[in-house]
């Protein structure tokens, strides 16, 4: 097992997971006295709970609780075993808070069944629970028999705590005062494992996390025998060598539940649909601060959409979100001069986020008057292409239009044009979606997100439409949207689109890695994928027609990034990204899941030149 070790402790120190084991940082059992608890909940299932409470704390000084419900362990168990840091960040366990870290249902020491993204239930009996009914009972507990609280709760968390932190604003438990969703999971379909429903195979070893079942409580990982085993540095062999997603799934998850659901269900059906969180937000009517990562690579679309959501549904709450220069969950560490990937976005920009918009979110809702605003930005939102953060009284911004940009003879332009351009797809031969070999090895994906995409120029089966070298900054601000217009000869495809700010020859960046060569470097910065057995409806595939000209229009997720003047933009198209997605055979089936080789088909797709990227650009 020495290949996921490794692996696997990157992941959980990346969610916030993981705790320091320097023994010299004693803080929090000098200031903190640590309880354990099986908290019933309504149907009987205990759920096992550790409180970290202020030694300080009295009937005149009274303390707020802060909580994290996670299925990654809670770790280190037992009362005399201490976690050397609490909360989000340092900040907010320096002021002090009573913590509270719970296991959730069928996790760790916690009693129950786990399932993924726990579905929301229409609750007619005591017996009909989910995540928001455990985080009532759970405040409800914590109420009553820990002295001393001021009557407050808050909670948090960062990608799966993310979405136990989401589905815990629905508790609408009179004492929550304040969620901070970080990185969470809002509707499974387009976040994490799938985007648009083509499955994202970047995740293939993350599997036995989420798909073994223990059978008795556990204070440690149960399901490390299941890793995959790393064989190459040369992280695409693995994936040349597995074959098809058929034949990974068999090999090595034929026994893991969380897989076979996913093979399972290739459209949107009922599977699915439970695990959307988003038509749940309703009557919102406490402070919510909503956290994601522009190059988050795993929960990009989750903040935006909760965010989106809660801003229409629920005017009575006091509702913010936050979007930086972020990998997934990267706001919980300080790097100093912070890169993502070989990019340099300015420097101590996670302290700047914890210290003057977590830890105030926090202190404002849970210490002060929570009727009161905080006086926090309505949307936080740092320009990936100006380097600066930006606030907005409203998100997408009110003073932003619509600007469409045509795909027409290799240019970006402003009008449409005509005839088509044309490339040949062949499944056996995919287009890579990174040339650094090692990142395939990962755990989860994540350095793509603004990965120089020169590697792709060329290819015969790559579009590229670019404009003219700007003359004036522009600024993208808001939603994107693909509009295509194809042909294929085949009776289905993918089309992924990725959107690149070209710089100039001569570009030198402010701070830069050995070896890198920014001059002409083509940075990412978004892309997505569509499938477009989807495009009319995602509850139930539909072949294209051969040849016939169709339209497939599909969201890239939003971004805020400036254009600088003497750069350019570009679009580049394919219908395979490998083996960040899996690869869709281009015949029409059932459930292309189980597509075999001999399912692999040819074609050739024209994209005309009528076809847009719509964009929210600042005016």
């Amino acid at each position: 097992m020495k290949i996921h070790i490794s692996i696997v402790f990157i992941f959980f120190f990346i969610l916030g997971i993981a705790q320091s084991t320097d023994q010299k940082d004693t803080f929090v059992k000098d200031n903190f006295t640590k309880k354990e608890f099986y908290i019933p909940m309504r149907d009987g299932v205990k759920l096992f709970t550790a409180v970290y409470i202020p030694k300080d704390i009295s009937n005149k000084n009274k303390y707020p609780f802060l909580m994290q419900r996670t299925c990654y362990s809670i770790a280190p168990y037992g009362e005399n075993e201490y976690k050397t840091k609490l909360g989000p960040n340092q900040f907010l366990m320096k002021d002090k808070y009573i913590f509270v870290f719970q296991d959730v249902r069928g996790r760790y020491m916690s009693e129950g069944t786990f399932t993924n993204m726990t579905p929301q239930v229409d609750r007619k009996t005591k017996k009909d629970v989910d995540e928001s009914t455990d985080t009532y009972d759970t405040i409800e507990w914590l109420l009553k028999n820990i002295k001393d609280n001021n009557g407050k709760a808050g909670q948090y968390g960062t990608s799966y705590p993310g979405f136990y932190t989401a589905a815990g604003i629905l508790a609408q438990h009179p004492a929550l005062a304040a969620s901070s969703p970080q990185a969470p999971i809002s509707d499974f379909w387009n976040d994490d494992f799938l985007h648009n429903g083509r499955f994202m195979l970047g995740y293939f070893r993350t599997f036995p996390v989420f798909g073994i079942q223990k059978v008795k409580p556990e204070n440690k990982a149960w399901y490390m025998d299941t890793f995959v085993k790393q064989t190459s540095e040369d992280g695409l062999k693995f994936y040349r060598d597995m074959g098809t997603l058929k034949d990974g799934y068999e090999k090595y998850y034929k026994n893991n539940f969380f897989m076979t659901e996913i093979m399972n269900h290739p459209n949107y059906d009922e599977y699915w649909q439970k695990r959307n969180l988003l038509p749940h937000l309703k009557n919102v009517n406490h402070a919510v601060m909503t956290v994601g990562g522009w190059f988050d690579a795993e929960d990009l679309s989750g903040p935006l959409n909760i965010y989106k959501t809660i801003e229409k549904t629920s005017p009575k709450a006091k509702n913010t979100i936050v979007m930086g220069p972020f990998s997934h969950g990267a706001w919980a560490q300080e790097q100093g001069k912070h890169f993502h990937n070989q990019i340099y976005f300015g420097d101590s920009i996670a302290t700047y986020y914890q210290k003057n918009v977590e830890t105030k979110f926090f202190s404002h809702y849970l210490k002060g008057n929570a009727k009161e605003d905080a006086g926090l930005p309505e949307a936080l939102m740092y320009d990936t292409g100006a380097k600066v953060w930006k606030e907005f009284t409203s998100y997408p911004p009110k003073n932003a239009e619509k600007i469409s940009f045509y795909l027409t003879d290799g240019t970006l332009k402003k009008t449409a044009g005509q005839g088509f351009s044309e490339y040949y797809s062949d499944p056996n031969n995919p287009v890579l979606s990174s040339d650094n070999l090692k990142d395939f090895n990962g755990f989860t994906p994540k350095n793509y997100m603004s990965e120089d995409q020169r590697f792709a120029v060329g290819r015969p089966d790559v579009l590229i439409f670019t404009t003219d070298v700007l003359t004036d900054d522009i600024t993208f601000a808001g939603e994107i949207m693909a509009k295509l217009n194809i042909a294929s000869t085949s009776t289905d495809a993918d089309f992924a689109v990725k959107l690149i700010d070209v710089y100039p020859e001569d570009f030198k960046p402010a701070e830069k890695k050995d070896g890198v060569i920014y001059g002409n470097y083509h940075q990412m910065v978004r892309s997505e994928i569509m499938p477009a057995r989807f495009r009319n409806t995602k509850e139930k595939g539909e072949a294209l027609v051969p040849d016939q000209k169709t339209a497939v229009n599909f969201r890239l997720q939003d971004v805020v990034h400036t254009f600088k003047k003497g750069h350019k933009i570009q679009i580049q198209i394919s219908s395979t990204w490998w083996p960040l997605f899996a690869i869709n055979p281009q015949k029409f089936m059932e459930n292309p899941n189980f597509a075999a080789k001999e399912d692999y088909t040819k074609a050739f797709i024209k994209v005309y030149g009528d076809s847009s990227i719509e964009a929210d650009v600042l005016k």
